[in-house]
């Protein structure tokens, strides 16, 4: 098992993402997923599944159902009202990347929890955002 991950939107969908013939389309990302010791879900993200899942319901319900077993590696990670103002300091402060609050709060509890690996597709947006007191702690954006 590898380190622990924080989960965006495109990182997570490309990992659970299948062909017609069952195979990932994405294997990266498939592996990344699978060999984290601990996957943080931030809440933030979860209206951006559901919509981009919202013709395939039974793989959002056992996404959902798998992210709330503690049996999983997956760990829920409520956005808190302090990583909400945290997010809006980072949207401001790297305004020139237009971020935006769920990428934003994304970066906010990888500050939070210390696991500064992102899953996304977003490479550009995390390679490039900063986080801690003095914003000198790079993201790293993973596969």
């Amino acid at each position: 098992m590898s380190s622990a991950i924080v989960a965006d939107t495109g990182g997570l969908l490309r990992a659970l993402a299948r062909n017609r013939d069952g195979g990932a389309p994405w294997p990266s990302y498939e592996e990344t997923l699978r060999s984290a010791s601990r996957v943080f879900v931030p809440s933030a993200i979860l209206p951006e599944v559901d919509y981009f899942l919202r013709d395939d319901r039974p793989t959002m319900r056992k996404l959902i159902s798998e992210i709330f077993d503690p049996g999983t590696t997956y760990r829920y990670e409520a956005v808190s009202p302090a990583d909400i103002v945290r997010a809006l300091q980072l949207d401001a402060k790297f305004a020139d990347l237009q971020p935006g609050l769920v990428d934003c709060s994304v970066a906010a509890v990888a500050e939070r929890t210390g696991v500064y690996r992102i899953l996304t597709s977003d490479r550009r947006d995390f390679g490039a955002l900063r986080v801690g007191a003095r914003l000198d702690r790079a993201l790293r954006p993973v596969p």
